[in-house]
Protein backbone atom coordinates (compact mmCIF):
# COMPACT_ATOMS: atom_id res chain seq x y z
CA UNK A 1 0.00 0.00 0.00
CA UNK A 2 2.94 2.42 0.77
CA UNK A 3 4.38 1.89 -2.52
CA UNK A 4 0.99 2.46 -4.38
CA UNK A 5 0.94 5.91 -2.23
CA UNK A 6 4.36 6.79 -3.03
CA UNK A 7 3.82 6.51 -7.03
CA UNK A 8 0.52 8.44 -6.54
CA UNK A 9 2.38 11.36 -4.74
CA UNK A 10 5.22 11.05 -7.78
CA UNK A 11 2.86 10.86 -10.77
CA UNK A 12 0.83 13.73 -8.97
CA UNK A 13 3.91 15.78 -8.40
CA UNK A 14 4.96 15.29 -12.29
CA UNK A 15 1.82 16.47 -13.66
CA UNK A 16 1.44 19.35 -11.53
CA UNK A 17 4.93 19.73 -12.93
CA UNK A 18 4.09 19.29 -16.40
CA UNK A 19 1.42 21.22 -16.44
CA UNK A 20 3.33 24.59 -15.11
CA UNK A 21 6.48 24.29 -17.46
CA UNK A 22 3.99 23.19 -20.80
CA UNK A 23 2.24 26.32 -20.30
CA UNK A 24 5.60 28.53 -19.80
CA UNK A 25 6.62 28.22 -22.80
CA UNK A 26 3.55 29.16 -25.26
CA UNK A 27 2.48 31.97 -22.48
CA UNK A 28 5.80 33.39 -23.04
CA UNK A 29 5.77 33.30 -26.86
CA UNK A 30 2.44 35.19 -26.74
CA UNK A 31 3.58 37.84 -23.85
CA UNK A 32 6.50 38.29 -26.21
CA UNK A 33 3.99 39.55 -28.55
CA UNK A 34 1.98 41.97 -26.05
CA UNK A 35 5.23 43.25 -25.06
CA UNK A 36 6.72 43.87 -28.48
CA UNK A 37 9.65 41.36 -28.63
CA UNK A 38 10.73 40.59 -32.20
CA UNK A 39 10.73 36.91 -33.65
CA UNK A 40 14.43 36.77 -32.56
CA UNK A 41 13.46 37.40 -28.60
CA UNK A 42 10.49 35.19 -28.82
CA UNK A 43 13.07 32.18 -30.24
CA UNK A 44 15.76 32.93 -27.80
CA UNK A 45 13.18 32.19 -25.04
CA UNK A 46 12.62 28.68 -26.36
CA UNK A 47 16.30 27.93 -26.91
CA UNK A 48 17.53 29.42 -23.56
CA UNK A 49 15.08 26.74 -21.71
CA UNK A 50 16.63 23.86 -23.57
CA UNK A 51 20.34 25.46 -22.37
CA UNK A 52 18.66 24.94 -18.71
CA UNK A 53 17.39 21.43 -19.99
CA UNK A 54 20.48 20.06 -20.24
CA UNK A 55 22.11 21.91 -17.28
CA UNK A 56 19.15 20.53 -14.89
CA UNK A 57 19.99 17.20 -16.49
CA UNK A 58 23.73 17.69 -15.50
CA UNK A 59 23.10 19.02 -12.32
CA UNK A 60 20.51 16.78 -10.95
CA UNK A 61 22.46 13.84 -9.99
CA UNK A 62 24.91 16.07 -8.29
CA UNK A 63 21.33 17.48 -6.01
CA UNK A 64 20.88 13.90 -5.15
CA UNK A 65 24.10 12.74 -3.85
CA UNK A 66 24.10 16.03 -1.40
CA UNK A 67 21.03 16.54 -0.60
CA UNK A 68 18.65 13.31 -1.46
CA UNK A 69 15.35 12.70 -3.45
CA UNK A 70 12.91 15.00 -1.93
CA UNK A 71 14.95 18.28 -1.12
CA UNK A 72 16.26 17.98 -4.78
CA UNK A 73 12.63 17.50 -6.23
CA UNK A 74 12.09 20.75 -3.78
CA UNK A 75 14.83 22.69 -5.03
CA UNK A 76 14.01 22.22 -8.41
CA UNK A 77 10.71 23.24 -7.84
CA UNK A 78 11.89 26.20 -6.78
CA UNK A 79 14.29 27.32 -9.24
CA UNK A 80 11.15 27.24 -11.74
CA UNK A 81 8.67 28.36 -9.23
CA UNK A 82 11.66 31.66 -8.90
CA UNK A 83 11.99 31.52 -12.59
CA UNK A 84 8.31 32.17 -13.41
CA UNK A 85 7.89 34.55 -10.99
CA UNK A 86 10.85 36.81 -12.07
CA UNK A 87 8.78 37.22 -15.38
CA UNK A 88 7.08 39.63 -13.44
CA UNK A 89 9.41 42.07 -12.56
CA UNK A 90 10.50 42.85 -15.88
CA UNK A 91 9.23 43.48 -19.48
CA UNK A 92 13.29 42.78 -20.81
CA UNK A 93 13.15 40.14 -23.11
CA UNK A 94 16.82 39.54 -22.49
CA UNK A 95 16.44 38.88 -18.67
CA UNK A 96 12.90 36.63 -19.43
CA UNK A 97 15.80 34.31 -21.15
CA UNK A 98 18.00 34.22 -17.77
CA UNK A 99 14.49 33.19 -16.57
CA UNK A 100 13.95 30.37 -19.25
CA UNK A 101 16.92 28.82 -18.14
CA UNK A 102 15.82 29.12 -14.54
CA UNK A 103 12.51 27.15 -16.18
CA UNK A 104 14.67 23.97 -18.20
CA UNK A 105 16.77 23.41 -15.18
CA UNK A 106 14.04 23.32 -12.96
CA UNK A 107 12.03 20.31 -15.32
CA UNK A 108 15.01 18.46 -16.37
CA UNK A 109 16.17 18.44 -12.46
CA UNK A 110 12.74 17.46 -11.15
CA UNK A 111 11.51 14.96 -13.53
CA UNK A 112 15.44 13.07 -13.04
CA UNK A 113 14.57 13.25 -9.46
CA UNK A 114 11.50 11.89 -9.95
CA UNK A 115 12.41 9.26 -12.76
CA UNK A 116 15.47 8.18 -10.43
CA UNK A 117 12.45 7.43 -8.00
CA UNK A 118 10.30 5.35 -9.78
CA UNK A 119 13.05 3.18 -11.57
CA UNK A 120 14.22 2.35 -8.03
CA UNK A 121 10.14 1.32 -6.75
CA UNK A 122 9.85 -0.32 -9.85
CA UNK A 123 9.70 -3.86 -9.85
CA UNK A 124 9.27 -6.66 -13.17
CA UNK A 125 5.89 -6.96 -11.90
CA UNK A 126 4.49 -3.23 -12.00
CA UNK A 127 7.03 -1.90 -14.73
CA UNK A 128 4.50 -2.36 -17.14
CA UNK A 129 1.77 -0.33 -15.02
CA UNK A 130 3.50 1.95 -13.60
CA UNK A 131 5.98 3.24 -17.09
CA UNK A 132 2.01 3.62 -18.58
CA UNK A 133 0.47 5.42 -15.87
CA UNK A 134 3.42 8.27 -16.03
CA UNK A 135 3.19 8.03 -19.82
CA UNK A 136 -0.22 9.39 -19.52
CA UNK A 137 0.25 11.91 -16.75
CA UNK A 138 3.03 13.48 -18.93
CA UNK A 139 0.85 13.38 -21.75
CA UNK A 140 -2.06 14.81 -20.43
CA UNK A 141 -0.12 17.32 -18.39
CA UNK A 142 1.12 18.43 -21.57
CA UNK A 143 -1.67 18.67 -23.37
CA UNK A 144 -3.86 20.16 -20.56
CA UNK A 145 -1.06 22.59 -21.03
CA UNK A 146 -1.57 23.71 -23.60
CA UNK A 147 -5.66 24.44 -23.36
CA UNK A 148 -4.54 26.44 -20.54
CA UNK A 149 -3.28 28.82 -23.23
CA UNK A 150 -7.17 29.75 -23.78
CA UNK A 151 -7.27 30.85 -20.08
CA UNK A 152 -3.98 32.60 -19.33
CA UNK A 153 -3.77 36.20 -20.85
CA UNK A 154 -0.88 37.03 -21.95
CA UNK A 155 1.52 39.88 -19.95
CA UNK A 156 -0.52 39.74 -17.18
CA UNK A 157 1.02 39.30 -13.61
CA UNK A 158 -1.87 36.84 -12.45
CA UNK A 159 -1.02 34.36 -15.00
CA UNK A 160 2.77 33.99 -14.53
CA UNK A 161 0.88 34.00 -10.37
CA UNK A 162 -1.14 30.71 -11.39
CA UNK A 163 2.03 29.17 -13.00
CA UNK A 164 4.12 29.90 -10.31
CA UNK A 165 1.10 28.38 -7.73
CA UNK A 166 1.38 25.18 -10.20
CA UNK A 167 5.15 25.01 -9.24
CA UNK A 168 4.59 25.51 -5.66
CA UNK A 169 1.52 22.70 -5.69
CA UNK A 170 3.67 19.84 -7.16
CA UNK A 171 6.25 19.77 -4.04
CA UNK A 172 3.25 18.84 -1.91
CA UNK A 173 2.53 15.78 -2.95
CA UNK A 174 5.98 14.50 -2.97
CA UNK A 175 7.34 16.39 0.39
CA UNK A 176 4.24 15.08 2.34
CA UNK A 177 4.51 11.66 1.36
CA UNK A 178 5.60 9.22 3.88
CA UNK A 179 7.18 6.81 2.12
CA UNK A 180 10.80 6.16 2.34
CA UNK A 181 12.86 7.54 -0.65
CA UNK A 182 15.46 4.94 -2.66
CA UNK A 183 18.91 4.41 -1.80
CA UNK A 184 20.80 6.59 -4.84
CA UNK A 185 21.74 4.51 -7.86
CA UNK A 186 24.47 4.81 -10.16
CA UNK A 187 23.79 7.29 -13.34
CA UNK A 188 24.27 6.79 -17.26
CA UNK A 189 27.15 8.34 -18.66
CA UNK A 190 27.11 10.91 -21.72
CA UNK A 191 28.81 9.43 -24.45
CA UNK A 192 26.99 11.49 -27.57
CA UNK A 193 29.81 11.20 -30.14
CA UNK A 194 29.73 6.84 -29.32
CA UNK A 195 25.62 7.51 -29.69
CA UNK A 196 26.15 9.04 -33.44
CA UNK A 197 28.66 6.30 -34.74
CA UNK A 198 26.53 3.55 -33.38
CA UNK A 199 23.53 4.54 -35.35
CA UNK A 200 23.87 8.09 -37.52
CA UNK A 201 20.30 8.00 -38.98
CA UNK A 202 19.40 7.96 -35.43
CA UNK A 203 21.19 10.73 -34.23
CA UNK A 204 20.22 12.54 -36.70
CA UNK A 205 16.76 11.67 -36.34
CA UNK A 206 16.06 12.64 -33.04
CA UNK A 207 18.18 15.82 -34.07
CA UNK A 208 15.22 16.37 -36.49
CA UNK A 209 12.58 15.95 -33.64
CA UNK A 210 14.60 18.43 -31.75
CA UNK A 211 14.25 20.87 -34.67
CA UNK A 212 10.67 19.64 -35.41
CA UNK A 213 8.68 19.65 -31.82
CA UNK A 214 10.63 22.81 -29.66
CA UNK A 215 10.34 25.47 -32.38
CA UNK A 216 6.36 24.49 -33.34
CA UNK A 217 5.51 24.67 -29.61
CA UNK A 218 8.06 28.31 -28.76
CA UNK A 219 6.98 29.69 -32.69
CA UNK A 220 3.81 28.46 -33.42
CA UNK A 221 1.86 30.93 -31.42
CA UNK A 222 3.61 33.64 -33.16
CA UNK A 223 2.45 32.08 -36.45
CA UNK A 224 -0.90 31.73 -34.94
CA UNK A 225 -0.71 35.29 -33.50
CA UNK A 226 0.26 36.86 -37.62
CA UNK A 227 -2.83 34.49 -39.21
CA UNK A 228 -5.61 35.96 -36.75
CA UNK A 229 -6.09 33.18 -34.01
CA UNK A 230 -7.35 34.40 -30.88
CA UNK A 231 -5.63 32.95 -27.97
CA UNK A 232 -8.42 30.03 -26.91
CA UNK A 233 -8.03 29.06 -31.13
CA UNK A 234 -4.24 28.84 -30.56
CA UNK A 235 -4.31 27.02 -27.44
CA UNK A 236 -6.81 24.05 -29.03
CA UNK A 237 -4.28 24.54 -32.09
CA UNK A 238 -1.20 23.02 -30.03
CA UNK A 239 -3.40 21.09 -28.01
CA UNK A 240 -4.19 18.91 -31.38
CA UNK A 241 -0.58 18.56 -32.35
CA UNK A 242 -0.07 16.97 -29.28
CA UNK A 243 -2.92 14.95 -29.44
CA UNK A 244 -2.19 13.88 -32.97
CA UNK A 245 1.14 13.00 -31.52
CA UNK A 246 -0.73 10.81 -28.50
CA UNK A 247 -3.07 8.81 -31.11
CA UNK A 248 -0.01 8.22 -33.32
CA UNK A 249 2.36 6.06 -31.20
CA UNK A 250 0.34 2.61 -30.56
CA UNK A 251 0.30 2.30 -35.07
CA UNK A 252 3.81 4.09 -35.61
CA UNK A 253 4.56 1.77 -32.63
CA UNK A 254 2.79 -1.53 -33.92
CA UNK A 255 4.51 -0.97 -37.64
CA UNK A 256 8.08 0.09 -36.45
CA UNK A 257 8.11 -3.24 -34.56
CA UNK A 258 7.53 -5.34 -37.63
CA UNK A 259 8.97 -3.42 -40.50
CA UNK A 260 12.16 -2.16 -41.00
CA UNK A 261 12.57 1.12 -38.57
CA UNK A 262 14.78 3.34 -41.50
CA UNK A 263 11.45 3.13 -43.55
CA UNK A 264 9.00 4.18 -40.58
CA UNK A 265 11.42 7.05 -40.20
CA UNK A 266 11.51 8.02 -44.09
CA UNK A 267 7.75 7.87 -44.45
CA UNK A 268 6.96 9.55 -41.05
CA UNK A 269 9.25 12.49 -42.66
CA UNK A 270 7.51 12.59 -46.12
CA UNK A 271 4.17 12.99 -44.58
CA UNK A 272 5.87 15.86 -42.19
CA UNK A 273 7.37 17.87 -44.75
CA UNK A 274 3.82 17.56 -46.85
CA UNK A 275 2.08 19.06 -43.86
CA UNK A 276 5.00 21.91 -43.28
CA UNK A 277 4.65 21.74 -47.28
CA UNK A 278 0.70 22.85 -46.52
CA UNK A 279 1.38 25.14 -43.81
CA UNK A 280 3.67 27.38 -45.94
CA UNK A 281 1.30 27.91 -48.52
CA UNK A 282 -1.78 28.97 -46.24
CA UNK A 283 -2.65 32.83 -47.02
CA UNK A 284 -5.99 32.92 -45.17
CA UNK A 285 -6.92 29.80 -43.58
CA UNK A 286 -9.59 28.32 -42.26
CA UNK A 287 -9.96 27.23 -38.59
CA UNK A 288 -10.75 23.98 -39.47
CA UNK A 289 -7.50 23.79 -42.15
CA UNK A 290 -5.79 25.00 -39.52
CA UNK A 291 -6.55 22.23 -36.79
CA UNK A 292 -6.62 18.74 -39.39
CA UNK A 293 -2.99 20.55 -40.47
CA UNK A 294 -1.69 20.76 -36.87
CA UNK A 295 -3.01 17.68 -35.91
CA UNK A 296 -1.10 15.72 -38.49
CA UNK A 297 2.00 17.44 -37.73
CA UNK A 298 1.93 16.06 -34.32
CA UNK A 299 1.28 12.81 -35.80
CA UNK A 300 4.01 12.62 -38.15
CA UNK A 301 6.74 14.53 -35.95
CA UNK A 302 6.37 13.30 -32.05
CA UNK A 303 7.26 9.41 -33.05
CA UNK A 304 10.48 10.29 -34.81
CA UNK A 305 11.79 10.40 -31.96
CA UNK A 306 10.73 7.19 -30.04
CA UNK A 307 11.50 5.57 -33.64
CA UNK A 308 14.76 6.74 -33.88
CA UNK A 309 15.60 5.06 -30.07
CA UNK A 310 14.43 2.44 -30.58
CA UNK A 311 16.63 2.01 -34.19
CA UNK A 312 19.30 2.57 -32.22
CA UNK A 313 18.66 0.34 -29.11
CA UNK A 314 18.64 -2.49 -31.93
CA UNK A 315 22.52 -1.95 -32.59
CA UNK A 316 22.90 -1.90 -28.62
CA UNK A 317 25.17 -4.49 -27.11
CA UNK A 318 24.98 -5.63 -22.99
CA UNK A 319 23.73 -3.03 -20.91
CA UNK A 320 24.36 -0.01 -22.84
CA UNK A 321 20.67 1.24 -23.35
CA UNK A 322 20.11 3.48 -20.28
CA UNK A 323 23.78 5.74 -21.46
CA UNK A 324 22.55 5.45 -25.25
CA UNK A 325 19.59 7.18 -23.97
CA UNK A 326 21.21 9.71 -21.97
CA UNK A 327 23.49 10.50 -25.29
CA UNK A 328 19.88 10.86 -26.94
CA UNK A 329 18.34 13.55 -24.60
CA UNK A 330 21.73 15.46 -25.19
CA UNK A 331 21.66 14.97 -28.43
CA UNK A 332 17.71 16.27 -29.37
CA UNK A 333 18.83 19.11 -26.76
CA UNK A 334 21.21 20.22 -28.84
CA UNK A 335 18.36 20.55 -31.93
CA UNK A 336 16.06 22.06 -29.28
CA UNK A 337 18.52 24.63 -28.40
CA UNK A 338 18.94 25.55 -32.17
CA UNK A 339 15.77 25.36 -33.99
CA UNK A 340 13.69 28.20 -32.12
CA UNK A 341 17.05 30.56 -32.66
CA UNK A 342 17.43 29.85 -36.84
CA UNK A 343 13.79 29.65 -36.82
CA UNK A 344 13.14 33.32 -35.63
CA UNK A 345 15.60 34.54 -37.80
CA UNK A 346 13.91 33.06 -40.82
CA UNK A 347 10.59 34.06 -39.55
CA UNK A 348 12.09 37.92 -39.02
CA UNK A 349 13.45 37.87 -42.76
CA UNK A 350 10.75 35.59 -44.69
CA UNK A 351 7.47 36.08 -42.43
CA UNK A 352 5.91 33.77 -39.81
CA UNK A 353 4.74 30.72 -42.93
CA UNK A 354 8.28 30.44 -43.15
CA UNK A 355 8.86 29.14 -40.19
CA UNK A 356 7.42 25.59 -41.42
CA UNK A 357 10.02 25.41 -44.52
CA UNK A 358 12.47 25.38 -41.80
CA UNK A 359 11.43 21.82 -40.26
CA UNK A 360 10.75 20.62 -43.78
CA UNK A 361 13.82 21.27 -44.86
CA UNK A 362 15.22 19.31 -41.96
CA UNK A 363 13.05 16.31 -42.97
CA UNK A 364 14.61 16.88 -46.39
CA UNK A 365 17.69 15.91 -45.03
CA UNK A 366 15.93 12.60 -43.00
CA UNK A 367 14.46 11.26 -46.03
CA UNK A 368 17.74 11.65 -47.78
CA UNK A 369 19.87 10.13 -45.35
CA UNK A 370 17.79 7.89 -44.62
CA UNK A 371 17.52 6.25 -48.28
CA UNK A 372 21.23 6.34 -47.99
CA UNK A 373 21.50 4.82 -44.44
CA UNK A 374 19.55 1.57 -45.76
CA UNK A 375 22.06 1.18 -48.86
CA UNK A 376 24.87 1.40 -46.60
CA UNK A 377 23.77 -1.03 -44.15
CA UNK A 378 21.51 -3.98 -43.77
CA UNK A 379 18.66 -4.29 -41.61
CA UNK A 380 19.61 -5.29 -37.96
CA UNK A 381 18.84 -9.02 -36.63
CA UNK A 382 17.77 -7.73 -33.09
CA UNK A 383 15.20 -5.45 -32.21
CA UNK A 384 13.85 -3.52 -29.19
CA UNK A 385 10.19 -3.11 -28.89
CA UNK A 386 9.22 0.58 -29.46
CA UNK A 387 8.15 2.91 -26.47
CA UNK A 388 6.71 6.43 -26.45
CA UNK A 389 10.01 8.06 -25.13
CA UNK A 390 9.69 11.49 -23.14
CA UNK A 391 11.89 13.47 -23.35
CA UNK A 392 12.66 14.26 -19.75
CA UNK A 393 15.34 13.24 -18.28
CA UNK A 394 18.70 10.33 -18.76
CA UNK A 395 16.78 7.67 -16.22
CA UNK A 396 13.44 7.21 -18.23
CA UNK A 397 15.60 4.28 -20.21
CA UNK A 398 15.64 2.08 -17.10
CA UNK A 399 12.04 2.13 -15.97
CA UNK A 400 11.26 0.81 -19.26
CA UNK A 401 13.40 -2.15 -19.26
CA UNK A 402 14.72 -2.68 -22.81
CA UNK A 403 14.57 -6.09 -24.21
CA UNK A 404 15.81 -7.50 -27.53
CA UNK A 405 13.98 -9.91 -29.62
CA UNK A 406 14.96 -11.85 -32.80
CA UNK A 407 13.99 -9.66 -36.00
CA UNK A 408 12.01 -12.18 -38.38
CA UNK A 409 13.02 -10.72 -41.88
Amino acid sequence: MRTILSFTALLFSVGLMQLANGALGPLDALSGIYFSFSSFQIGMLGSAHFMGFILGCVAAPKFLSLIGHVRAFAAFACIGAIGALLHTFTENAYFWMIFRIASGMSIAGAFTVVEAWLNAKVTNENRGKIFGAYRAIDLGGSMLSMLAIGILEPGNMISYNIIVLLFCFCLLPLTLTTSKPPTLEGFPSLRPIWAIKLSPLAACGIIVAGISSPVFRMLGPVFGNDIGLSNSQLGLFLFLSVLGGVIAQVPVGFISDRFDRRIVLILLSIFAFVVCFCFSLLEDPSLNILYILAFFFGMFTFPIFSVSSAHANDFVKGDDFINLASSHIFIYSLGAISSPFLGSLIMERFGSAALFSLIGIAHIILIIFGVIRMISRPTPDLKTPYSYIARTSFVLEKIIGRKQYKNEK
